[in-house]
């Protein structure tokens, strides 16, 4: 079968084993895993199929998490494998649920040795916030010696409660105005929160400005054929965006906040996962990205319940400058700029396209767009 869960169209073979099993292949990440469970979970042709593993990447037998989850000083009950970790499996060797014996459920994820660093930022991060008191956030685990992240086999290995969530209607959360409130209120409370992160004080500010001219050069050695239209997003870019930028506030990000990083509720978030990208940025870079990854999916939504609304939450919390608001359009345009490389990376010419057009559409129609959010 072909996964329709993303646009690399995965070719998956699945194969069916004893006792419910069933071996997935062909997959890049888990998300063909959940589209192999929701195609033949309980009725495929060879019988009823419940536990998706797949093939592609990492997998423990059960004495062996056991002794992971030792390190944490739980007694290992069994793995839950029906249960699926949310986020992005890319950043994991080998991630899976196992319940201790006192009925605690906990994602274990064993990383990648190179990610160390970034791994003790977000772990950091997480802990301060928790600490303050942000909700939505989800702490790691310390180990028995007082250590986050724990060595085992040559592997470094995390944990972290698992959280089950509802999960989104891709056909219609675009329009589900209720969503508006807990979205903005996230990211207004972190906002407030964040200040304590002063361990990031000395960090260079991510700039929007170097990035572009970067992923440009890289354009123009190696996709010459799109840098026309490329150049025409900049030149809108330095006829506006550019010229503000330094006067645009720098403050704590998430990095990648959209509603496919979050765990959903009933009515409510219950925590935002996928910190990777966290760091100082422009203080409209998470709301930026939230509209973009709406408009994207579908750009009317830009101007219904959901968007309106988010904007209106933020804009009535005061927690942004003018200017910001002044440019906003024209940062979601420029935050384009960074999913345009991840399909160029992975030579993705539909999604190339497409990325295009939006950027283009975004521009055609900023008044437009402004205006319905109450910013003309």
């Amino acid at each position: 079968m072909i996964c329709l869960r993303c646009p690399n169209g995965c070719h998956l073979t699945v194969t069916g084993e004893a006792e419910g099993n069933a071996r997935v292949a062909g997959n890049r990440c888990e998300k063909g895993l959940a589209f192999a469970r929701q195609v033949l979970g309980g009725r495929s042709p060879a019988g009823s199929l419940r536990h998706f593993v797949s093939t592609e990447k990492k997998d423990y037998d059960p004495g062996t998490l056991g002794q992971v989850v030792a390190l944490w000083g739980m007694e290992f009950a069994q793995v839950r494998r029906h249960l699926m970790p949310e986020g992005s499996p890319e950043r994991t060797l080998f991630r899976a649920v196992v319940e201790d014996t006192a009925g605690g459920l906990w994602t274990v994820e064993e990383i990648v040795p190179a990610t160390y660093l970034t791994k003790m930022r977000i772990v950091r991060t997480l802990e301060v916030l928790s600490r303050e008191g942000m909700p939505g956030v989800l702490p790691y685990r310390k180990g028995l010696d007082g250590e986050y992240l724990q060595s085992f086999r040559g592997g470094l290995w995390q944990m972290v409660p698992f959280i089950p969530g509802e999960r989104l209607d891709r056909a219609l959360y675009l329009y589900e105005g209720w969503r508006a409130r807990p979205l903005a209120s996230f990211l207004i409370e972190l906002r407030k929160r964040s200040g304590a992160l002063t361990f990031l004080d000395h960090d260079v500010p991510f700039s929007m400005n170097s990035y572009i001219d970067r992923l440009i050069g890289q354009i123009e050695r190696n996709r010459p054929a799109i840098v026309p239209r490329v150049l025409r997003v900049t030149q809108f870019l330095e006829a506006g965006l550019y010229r503000d930028m330094d006067r645009i506030p720098v403050h704590f990000s998430h990095g990648d906040f959209h509603p496919l990083n979050v765990i959903w509720g009933k009515d409510d978030v219950r925590a935002v996962i996928d910190w990777e990208f966290l760091g100082l940025k422009p203080e409209i870079y998470d709301t930026c990205n939230m509209l973009g990854c709406l408009g994207i999916e579908n750009p009317d939504s830009l101007m219904r319940d959901l968007s309106v609304g988010f904007v209106t939450d933020l804009k009535r919390a005061g927690i942004f400058a003018p200017v910001s608001w002044t440019r906003l359009v024209d940062h979601i345009v420029a935050l384009r700029f960074a999913w345009l490389s991840e399909w160029l990376r992975k030579r993705d010419e539909e999604m190339v396209e497409m990325e295009l057009d939006y950027m283009d559409l975004l521009i055609e129609h900023r008044t437009d767009l402004m205006a319905s959010w109450g910013l003309d």
